[in-house]
């Protein structure tokens, strides 16, 4: 299994991986601004949310929760993509799938989704970092999953795909022509 951190996931347990505790087996950990091959394919990420107010923060310097229960962990900082793990995908080149956890624009959340608010509305919950790696990658596939809905999109010229929950549905892709399917529970 390889994935990218989102906005939930027990950075104590990365970080511990990080700094060199054994993995589960079988579970690779693409960190951001890196890419890993699988198979024949290259594939980069770029994990976790945008958050304006720490995106120019280095890396290093994104605080951990002050408390570590399930509830806290909304207060780490390490959920957040920074500027410089941008920097670092758009320098890789030639990829082929790009995982990211945000959506890029625009991402659409309807007034009847309950992320939109009290008020009825429809914002966009993209984000320009998200089409800027889009456009200077230009990998033969974009994969995000933060909004947990299945939807398909061209960004940037490039095949964009929100996958949903696991529980509700995946895609199968075929690694030569990533072509997909999607497979509803």
């Amino acid at each position: 299994l390889y994935w990218i951190k989102g906005n939930n996931e027990v950075f104590d347990r990365i970080a511990a991986w990080d700094a060199g505790e054994p993995a589960p087996r079988n579970l690779h950990f693409i960190r951001n601004g890196t890419a890993v091959s699988v198979g024949p394919l290259r594939v980069a990420g770029l994990g976790g949310t945008y958050a304006p107010k720490w995106f120019g923060t280095p890396t290093a310097e994104l605080p951990a929760a002050r408390r570590t229960t399930s509830f806290e962990r909304r207060d780490d900082k390490r959920r957040h993509f920074v500027r410089e793990e941008v920097d670092a995908c758009a320098r890789l080149g030639a990829i082929d799938i790009l995982m990211t956890h945000e959506a890029a624009r625009p991402f659409i959340l309807a007034a009847d989704d309950p992320r939109a608010g009290a008020r009825p509305r429809r914002i966009d919950a993209g984000k320009p970092a998200i089409n800027e790696l889009l456009a200077m990658l230009r990998p033969r596939l974009h994969l995000c999953g933060h909004h947990h809905r299945f939807s398909e999109t061209v960004r940037e010229g490039v095949r964009s795909v929100c996958i949903d929950r696991i529980n509700r549905s995946y895609l199968l892709i075929e690694a030569s022509t990533l072509d997909y399917r999607l497979v509803e529970q």
